[in-house]
């Protein structure tokens, strides 16, 4: 949505604004009252347009994770094109924010059959971008080599499904109404609980500018509350549930990326 398509429709351009500017520090401080660590991935145009909103990311002790540039659909990008938003990324967010960061997340949700190889090779120890599984795995690698760590993430826990609405362009495609929140909180909830009674790895796919509004941290609230009842819940960055995953398979975690 970054890529200036956008550029003259400021009535859009502005909703995706509110999210570092008003909705993000709503969310550092519910996060901080539930004692919770998250991952941001963030795309870097974004770093250089609010600097020290994403400042604040990492003083909270949360982590920031790479999302491309201008949010770009990595599927119709050929590999040398991705090699190069990359390697943009990583120095916006070095220059910017003094960090690499280890994580990675499609921001279309796909990507091409290079796409794995290409993030491994680039130092990237994990990625969030598949959907099709509920516990950590390797996407295939050289023999010796160090695999890439896929924490799949789910489409019922994006935000995007039951709380985004955008009028022009019309945005998710064939939505004509908002979820009742109080479904949405059941629905997320109901979620947790199933994962957590398998103990399954579970995230979420959340917008500061979609559910970080007023009326909405009620949700979040809720469940965040939910979790925490639980005391066998790890709550952590995906950096630290990605080395966990290699040290079990007998990998070593990896060199800090550079």
């Amino acid at each position: 949505m970054l890529d200036g398509a956008l550029r003259h429709n400021p009535r859009y351009f502005t909703e995706g604004a509110y999210g570092p500017f008003r909705a993000l520090p709503r969310l550092l401080d519910l996060l901080a009252r539930h004692e919770m660590p998250a991952t941001f991935f963030i795309p870097t145009w974004v770093v250089e347009q609010w600097t020290e909103s994403c400042a604040a990311i990492l003083r909270a002790g949360h982590e920031v994770a790479y999302h491309g540039h201008h949010h770009e659909f990595f599927r119709d990008l050929t590999p040398e094109r991705q090699l190069e938003v990359m390697q943009r990324s990583r120095e916006v967010f070095r220059s910017r924010l003094g960090v690499v960061p280890s994580g990675f997340r499609t921001p279309s949700g796909d990507w091409t059959a290079q796409t794995p190889s290409l993030l491994r090779e680039f130092g990237i120890r994990y990625s969030s971008s598949m959907r099709g599984e509920d516990r950590p795995y390797f996407h295939p690698a050289p023999e010796g080599a160090v695999p890439l760590v896929e924490l799949a993430g789910r489409w019922d826990m994006d935000d995007y499904t039951s709380l985004a609405y955008f009028e022009d362009p019309a945005f998710p495609t064939g939505h004509d109404r908002i979820s009742d929140y109080r479904a949405v909180l059941a629905n997320w909830c109901a979620e947790f609980e199933g994962y957590h009674a398998e103990g399954l790895f579970w995230t979420t796919i959340l917008h500061p500018k979609v559910s970080a509004k007023p009326a909405r941290l009620a949700i979040l609230d809720g469940l965040f509350s939910t979790i925490r009842k639980h005391d066998d819940v790890w709550l952590t960055t995906l950096d630290q549930i990605a080395r966990w995953s290699l040290q079990q398979a007998g990998y070593p975690a990896g060199q800090e990326p550079s």
